[in-house]
């Protein structure tokens, strides 16, 4: 009579694994890409996030898919600035595209940043294959990323007010 399995950590009696359930698979072809293999690891594993972010099987949420810098920076356990640098590497292999930019509603509420993933279809695209624009992507040669603008680019009340450390000098004084 064979033995029952034990469980580990994790994981049930058939080893299945206990949680949410999501699972993620990246193909061979994938990681064998020149441009996956010049992302650095902080790039790879922001990818492997955004992919978790996928609706279902078909990414039929592909193009509004949204994980912020800050989420990012908090499931890597990494700085907010090295997370902003996997999301600029993402967009410059060709991995995603920025299909909506952030912003912040008249509420108060913030809505991050939207993606697509390249990988895979649109889902109102009529091909069944998405863009995959990093199987163009040549070393030196990276598309173009989308940097988000300051929240108030500006200034105090929209008057273009200069840096205290940009190049000020003091007025000189009238003899009177």
């Amino acid at each position: 009579m064979a033995k029952p399995r034990k469980a580990w950590r994790g994981h049930d009696a058939t080893g299945r694994t206990k949680g949410d359930g999501k699972v993620t698979a990246l193909p061979l072809a994938l990681v064998q890409e020149p441009a996956w293999r010049a992302l650095s690891p902080k790039a790879q594993m922001t990818y492997i996030w955004l992919r978790f972010e996928g609706r279902d099987r078909q990414f039929s949420n592909n193009g509004k898919i949204q994980l912020s810098v800050r989420q990012a920076a908090q499931r890597l356990g990494i700085h907010r600035n090295a997370a902003a640098g996997g999301f600029q590497e993402l967009q410059q292999k060709g991995f995603v595209v920025v299909t909506a930019m952030a912003a912040l509603g008249v509420t108060g509420e913030a809505r991050g940043p939207s993606y697509e993933l390249t990988e895979f279809p649109l889902p109102q695209a009529s091909h069944p294959v998405g863009r995959r624009l990093y199987k163009a992507w040549k070393p030196g040669n990276d598309f173009e990323a989308v940097r988000h603008p300051a929240n108030n680019p500006k200034g105090a009340n929209g008057k273009n007010i200069p840096s205290r450390k940009a190049g000020r000098c003091c007025p000189e004084k009238e003899d009177g």
